[in-house]
C-alpha cells in the first residue's frame, strides 16, 4: 500500500493541495474534469476515493505494520492471517515485515509508523523498535508473543510459565523422571518462562533440577535435529524430551528415528505451539497448543482500538492454552 501523500496526488493531478482536499471533502465545489484528475492520481497511488477521503478527513493511512521475527516459522501463519482478517473487517490493511529478529530491521519498519505511513504497529519481540528518549512518544503499539517487559504497553500472549509446567507435568504423570529440555535461544523471555515452569513441575515432584539436561537451539528442524543428536549422545539415559517449539520437534523426531530410538517407547517427546504440521509428524506430536487465531484477533482489535482512541479493557491479556495428547508421549518403560 502506497503512503498517502497529498503533495504527490496534487503533483500527479497537476492541481494544488487545497484542490485535492476539496475534491474529496467538498466535491460539489470542484469541476468534474478536476475531480477526475484527482481520482486518477489517487488510484495511481493505490487509494480508492472512499479510502482517501477518509484518510484526509481523519488523518489516518488505515495501514498497520505487523512485525514477525521469522516469516518461515509456521507458528506465525495463523496469527498473521487472523490479524489481517480482523484488520480488513475494520477497514485497515496490514503491512507485514520480516525482521529476521534484528533490531535494525525492526527499527526500519517502525519508522513507517513514525513517518505517518502507518497508524500503528504490532511487534513479536521483547525489544521496542524505537529509539526512546525523554521526548519520544510511543505510537499505537501492541506487543504479542515475546512480551515487552513494560506495564505501559498493551500486550497479548500466553502464560509461558504455566505452559512449561503443564508439559512437564504431563511427562511426570507418565512416570518420566529424566526429562531433558531443548529450548529456543537463551535471550527469549518465553523460553525462560517455560524453563521456569519446567523447574516448578520438577520441584513439586521432588525431582532435582539438572541444568546439564537443558540444551538450546534455534527454532528450526535443522537445529532441533542437531541438538537432539548431541543430547542423546551426552545423556543416553533420558526417557523424555520437552521441546519448546513444534518446528524444532520435527527435527528432533527425525533424528531420534534416524538414530534408532522408538518414540514414545524409548523416548517421549512433548512440544509447544500445535502448528498445522504437528498431527502429521511421525509419530503425531503431543504438544501444548497456543490459541493462535485468538492471539491474532485480540492483538489487532486492541491495536485498532488504540488507534481509534478507544481504551482497550486490559493492558495485559493472557489467552488460554491446552494440552493436545497424541502419540509422541507414552508411559515410562525401563530399558533393559
Amino acid at each position: 500500500m502506497t503512503k498517502l501523500n497529498v503533495n504527490d496526488i496534487a503533483l500527479i493531478a497537476g492541481v494544488s493541495n487545497a484542490t485535492v482536499s476539496r475534491a474529496f471533502r467538498e466535491p460539489h465545489k470542484v469541476s468534474q474534469k478536476t475531480r477526475d484528475k484527482v481520482m486518477n492520481a489517487a488510484n495511481n497511488l493505490g487509494f480508492t476515493p472512499s479510502r482517501l477521503g477518509a484518510s484526509l478527513k481523519q488523518g489516518r493511512t488505515f495501514n498497520i505494520v505487523v512485525l514477525v521475527p521469522d516469516i518461515t516459522n509456521p507458528y506465525f501463519s495463523p496469527v498473521v492471517r487472523s490479524m489481517e482478517r480482523t484488520a480488513n473487517l475494520r477497514g485497515y490493511s496490514v503491512l507485514l515485515g520480516d525482521t529476521q529478529d534484528t533490531p535494525e530491521r525492526e527499527q526500519s519498519y517502525a519508522k513507517m509508523v513514525q513517518s505517518k505511513q502507518a497508524d500503528g504497529i504490532i511487534i513479536n519481540s521483547q525489544r521496542l523498535p524505537f529509539d526512546l528518549n525523554f521526548n519520544t512518544t510511543i505510537p499505537p503499539l501492541v506487543s504479542v508473543s515475546e512480551l515487552v517487559e513494560n506495564e505501559d504497553i498493551y500486550r497479548v500472549g500466553v502464560d509461558n510459565v504455566a505452559i512449561g509446567k503443564l508439559a512437564t507435568s504431563h511427562l511426570l504423570e507418565l512416570g518420566h523422571k529424566r526429562i531433558a529440555v531443548i529450548s529456543g535461544t537463551k535471550n527469549l523471555q518465553s523460553c525462560n518462562d517455560r524453563l521456569q515452569g519446567y523447574k516448578l513441575a520438577l520441584q513439586q515432584a521432588n525431582i532435582s533440577y539438572d541444568p546439564n539436561l537443558v540444551y538450546y537451539a534455534e527454532y528450526s528442524p535443522e537445529t532441533g535435529a542437531q541438538v537432539a543428536k548431541q543430547l542423546v549422545t551426552d545423556f543416553p539415559d533420558i526417557s523424555a524430551i520437552f521441546s519448546f517449539g513444534d518446528l524444532m520437534s520435527i527435527g528432533i523426531l527425525h533424528m531420534l528415528s534416524k538414530l534408532g530410538f522408538k518414540v514414545p517407547q524409548q523416548i517421549s517427546v512433548i512440544s509447544v505451539d500445535n502448528i498445522s504440521q504437528a498431527p502429521f509428524c511421525n509419530p503425531p506430536l503431543t504438544t501444548v497448543a497456543q490459541p493462535m487465531d485468538q492471539i491474532g484477533e485480540l492483538s489487532m482489535t486492541t491495536l485498532i482500538d488504540l488507534i481509534e482512541k478507544k481504551a482497550p479493557q486490559n493492558k495485559l491479556s493472557l489467552l488460554p492454552h491446552f494440552l493436545v495428547c497424541r502419540e509422541s508421549t507414552g508411559p515410562f518403560i525401563a530399558r533393559k
